[in-house]
């Protein structure tokens, strides 16, 4: 089959051909329908140790079960199914939790990542059935929406919160999306161009604040008073300390930006404050599940983040694209069915 290979930061990133994969005991293989390109597949594979390596890429995936290994009872030939991309233990207090992407025995976790080629092997316990309603493209948006699910959860939003959402990529948008449907106040999406100001509002942001000179002041006017929670969704250096200023006392900071670098905050600041700052990783397969659900019952704006999708072959001149500039779709997905030349 054909697969997106990553070897390193400074290694190019390649598609070859390498053998078709084959599940073990408590396995699917699916035929990959549709995978969106991650941000973490764009900036985490310029730097060491954040990406494994040897093996393909891509992570937002959904597909067609195609081969079913021993001991699976719940899904057969046919099933249209989206999944998480790694497997836990199954017996440490995270995975017993239903966080398994915070196993607590790395050592003992599989990795299903690898939708960027023809066919990718999952873990049947972290699979999802997908309602007949959604298209793999939907099916490949359950993972991102997930993780801002995953981020509003934790934040723990009371009814009619002011919510600030720093960044307007997929996650941040995603933020905003489900901080409105989960009953936030007014919604503000604040970045450093207005780009996406439009999908904001499509979203459900009330309010877009182009980050600068006079932001702070500008994102009360949007909200009426400080924001009571603030996502910060930015992954660069002094995210964190741009939501901990923004965010009122007492009030919560969320950060799931995945920022790799040393990022300075002054304690002082948030203390005085007595702010709270949570940091969200990934999610919970009834985060998954949620997702899905919400999607069948016609919550479908994520739908208008996506252009046409891309062949496998484009995906390594993409990424490369994606690093230089975000004049680009919300979310790019990829198709390996798409031949490449075609029309």
């Amino acid at each position: 089959m054909r697969a997106v290979m990553y070897y390193g930061p400074d290694v190019p990133i390649t598609v070859e051909t390498i053998a078709d994969p084959v599940p073990g005991p408590g396995e699917l293989v699916l035929k990959v329908g549709r995978c969106g390109i991650c941000g973490s597949d764009v900036h985490l594979t310029q730097e060491h140790g954040w990406m494994p390596v040897g093996m393909p890429l891509g992570h937002e995936f959904a597909g067609e079960v195609v081969a079913v290994g021993k001991d699976v009872e719940d899904f057969r030939l046919g099933d249209v199914v989206t999944a998480l991309p790694a497997a836990g233990c199954g017996h440490c207090v995270a995975c017993a939790e239903g966080l398994p992407m915070l196993c607590e025995r790395p050592a003992e976790m599989t990795f299903c990542a690898g939708g960027f080629a023809d066919y990718v092997r999952i873990v049947a316990r972290t699979a999802v059935k997908l309602p007949g309603s959604l298209s793999m493209a939907d099916g490949a948006l359950v993972e991102p929406l997930s993780v801002s699910l995953h981020a509003v959860a934790l934040a723990n939003i009371t009814p009619g919160a002011r919510v600030l959402v720093l960044g307007a990529g997929s996650i941040g948008l995603g933020v905003a999306f489900w901080a409105s449907k989960l009953g936030a106040g007014r919604i503000a999406v604040a970045a450093r161009s207005s780009r996406r100001q439009e999908d904001a509002a499509r979203i459900g942001a009330d309010a877009f604040v182009l980050t600068g000179e006079g932001e702070v002041d500008a994102v009360r006017a949007a909200l009426g008073a400080s924001p009571d929670v603030v996502f910060e969704c930015i992954g660069a250096v002094g995210g964190l300390g741009q939501a901990v200023e923004h965010v009122r006392a007492r009030g919560t900071v969320v950060s799931l930006g995945l920022c790799t670098k040393l990022d300075p905050v002054m304690p002082a600041a948030a203390t005085f404050k007595e702010a709270s700052i949570r940091f969200s990783m990934a999610y919970s397969l009834k985060e998954f599940q949620f997702t899905a659900d919400m999607l069948d019952r016609g919550h479908l704006e994520p739908r208008k983040w996506l252009g046409p999708a891309i062949p496998l072959e484009a995906v390594p001149d993409k990424i490369l694209e994606m690093r230089q500039s975000n004049a680009h779709e919300v979310k790019v997905q990829v198709d390996p069915s798409i031949q490449v030349g075609s029309k």
